[in-house]
């Protein structure tokens, strides 16, 4: 739950609580509920037509690791990065407000941490951070957005957050990536028009990574990667032009990029070998290998940055 983690963009993972339910394709082939959900039966996962499922908070003993790293890093005079949550949604409403207010006491308690927070919900982020005593100085703001749709829908809501609760940086997690995305374009939102009506009078789109975009709505790091199979729920397949359009505009503006994997699929030209064929529309095909073998290059090539944080 967990003292050390695969998964490239973090350092560690830690959950305080284990459960969610299912609010986007995204969601479809997920993770934690296969784990947690099917495997071990810790909880009931929820889902549109099955109810919300259950949540099981975890035991003091997962709570009291983060207090141990920050002792382990303050000598080093570095800031590793902690995934909060892996199995869960920290802004899912249906997890008692309590839970989350000892969450940002135990967020503000570990200033040397850098916590990211990665939500499917960022429409709810600013009410429900406010409720628990409001967002801690040392926590991010990220959002899933697999395709257009959910980018258009989700990162105009996690930017304002990050202006309203004035989180250190902002991040789209696009995994898996399920459809082309053009980042350079993203509509202006009610919350941004309620919040900042200075900038929402003048425009219905804004550019979220242009490197003149105020600074309070702009999205700082952009993650990719494909998607893997969890339990009866195989991989789709991803465009590998999906990721360099994102890898690219992020290039452009001097946005920080991170390819995390290439999931199951992986391009004909890239990795040889057997395996069923992806024919996509502009004439692009993928061979399903398996993740091992479809690593993390992209064009032969490693992204694996960070947003940079002072000591």
């Amino acid at each position: 739950m967990g003292e050390t983690t695969a998964i490239s963009w973090c350092d560690h993972t830690f959950n305080p609580w284990i459960g969610c339910m299912k609010v986007s394709p995204a969601c479809d082939g997920c993770y934690a509920e296969n784990l947690m959900a099917t495997r071990y039966k810790r909880v009931q996962w929820g889902a549109p037509g099955q109810g919300a499922g259950t949540r099981v908070r975890t035991g003091a003993g997962n709570w009291s690791k983060p207090k141990m790293w920050k002792w382990k890093v303050e000598a080093a005079g570095i800031r590793p990065f902690v995934f909060c949550s892996s199995l869960a949604d920290v802004f899912d409403n249906q997890v008692p407000t309590e839970w989350r207010r000892d969450l940002f006491r135990l967020i503000s308690a570990t200033p040397n941490l850098v916590w990211l927070l990665l939500t499917k919900r960022p429409q709810l982020i600013i009410d429900l951070a406010d409720d628990a005593g409001g967002l801690p100085a040392n926590a991010a703001l990220g959002t899933t957005a697999e395709d257009q749709e959910r980018w258009d829908r989700n990162i105009g809501e996690l930017v304002n957050a990050k202006a309203v609760t004035g989180a250190p940086f902002s991040f789209a997690s696009c995994e898996p990536l399920l459809g082309p995305i053009y980042p350079r374009q993203a509509p202006v939102t009610r919350s941004m028009m309620r919040h900042f009506t200075w900038h929402a009078t003048r425009h219905e789109f804004f550019d979220p990574i242009h490197p003149r975009q105020d600074p309070r709505f702009r999205l700082d790091w952009i993650i990719t990667g494909g998607e893997t199979d969890q339990g009866s729920h195989k991989a789709r397949p991803t465009n590998p032009q999906w990721f360099r359009d994102l890898r690219d505009a992020c290039a452009e503006t001097g946005t920080t990029y991170h390819h995390k994997q290439n999931g199951e699929w992986a391009s004909v030209s890239e990795v040889e070998g057997p395996g069923p064929h992806f024919h996509f529309d502009d004439g692009r095909t993928v061979r399903r290998v398996g993740a091992p073998r479809a690593g993390r290059l992209l064009d032969g090539v490693l992204h694996d940055d960070r947003p940079r944080i002072a000591a």
